[in-house]
């Protein structure tokens, strides 16, 4: 008896975290996607896919909506499709007899909107800082290494304090699917990760760890987890509020400000592709039409 559904998405899911050493996240993005074509189709054969089904399921997610009454986004209907396409050419690879993935014809993508700082906010943003308490020096910290080294907030989460070199100003760190890249730190962030450090006793091995509330500062003491990226993501949020920037601030628009003010300044593409861990010199590409606006208002500023 054939396989069905269920069993063969279970292998895929296998064979991109061990076979194509996919990062955790887009294995659950999969995982999602691929249960919703189900919920949809049936646990079916794979035989049993063709392409008047996938057009059925496209209508389908087209007319999706949440519990607010929100449909599906384009680009999220995309990327179930997409992971449809993985899933199909898996199968084709295996000599399973499905449809072709070639069959689904996704077309260009929506444009990838990006949002940076410009430096106004940016010294805003680092302001509103407090300091001179512990949780202050901690996430001064951590805002200025994400704007120093375009990190991931994943990445910038499972930090150690034995991996980052403080001296050299340099680490290693291991991005989407493992890939190892080095970044560099400012001497502005090595210099608040240092103030941060003295201020603990503890031999918790994250960088950046939680706290008990309610504690003074001379009272707090680590709970010894390390910062959560929904954590993170939530004191980025704070600062930029209590700054009255007006933009979502989140530690991605940090990684993009980071690149952005690299390219601004003349940095060459392929260089930032690798300072940001990019697999595609296209993913990076998307930052060029913010300093293509840069440089037209400098021209119109100074070009008479």
């Amino acid at each position: 008896m054939s396989q069905l559904l269920i069993d063969h998405i279970t292998d895929f899911l296998d064979y991109a975290e061990i076979g194509k050493n996919q990062s955790p996240k887009t294995i659950e993005n999969y995982q999602h996607y691929l249960n919703r074509f189900i919920e949809f189709a049936g646990n079916i054969d794979p035989a049993d896919i063709k392409l008047e089904l996938v057009n059925k399921y496209r209508v389908h997610l087209n007319r999706l909506t949440d519990k607010h009454g929100n449909r599906l986004g384009k680009k999220t209907q995309f990327y179930h499709l997409i992971a449809l396409r993985a899933f199909l050419k898996y199968l084709i690879k295996l000599d399973v007899k499905t449809l072709a993935p070639e069959k689904i014809e996704i077309g260009k993508l929506p444009g990838r909107s990006v949002e940076a700082l410009d430096d106004e906010e940016l010294q805003r943003f680092f302001k509103t800082v407090d300091n001179s308490n512990v949780q202050g020096k901690r996430d001064m910290a951590i805002l200025e290494t994400l704007y120093s080294t375009g990190l991931r907030v994943s990445e910038l989460a499972n930090l150690t304090r034995d991996q980052v070199n403080l001296e050299r100003r340099e680490f290693m760190v291991r991005g989407k699917g493992r890939k190892p890249r080095i970044v560099f730190l400012s001497e502005e962030a090595a210099e608040r990760i240092q103030s941060y450090l003295m201020t603990r006793a503890d031999n918790w091995p994250y960088l950046f760890i939680n706290y008990r509330p309610g504690k003074t500062a001379d009272e707090v003491s680590g709970t010894g987890r390390k910062l959560s990226t929904v954590s993170i993501q939530s004191l980025v949020r704070k600062y930029a509020q209590k700054a009255g920037i007006v933009k979502k601030v989140t530690p991605h628009v940090l990684r993009h400000s980071f690149a952005t003010n690299l390219l601004i300044h003349g940095a060459d593409i392929r260089a930032v592709q690798e300072l940001l861990g990019h697999s595609s010199i296209t993913t990076t590409q998307i930052y060029t039409h913010l300093t293509n606006d840069r440089l037209r208002e400098v021209h119109k500023k100074f070009h008479r």
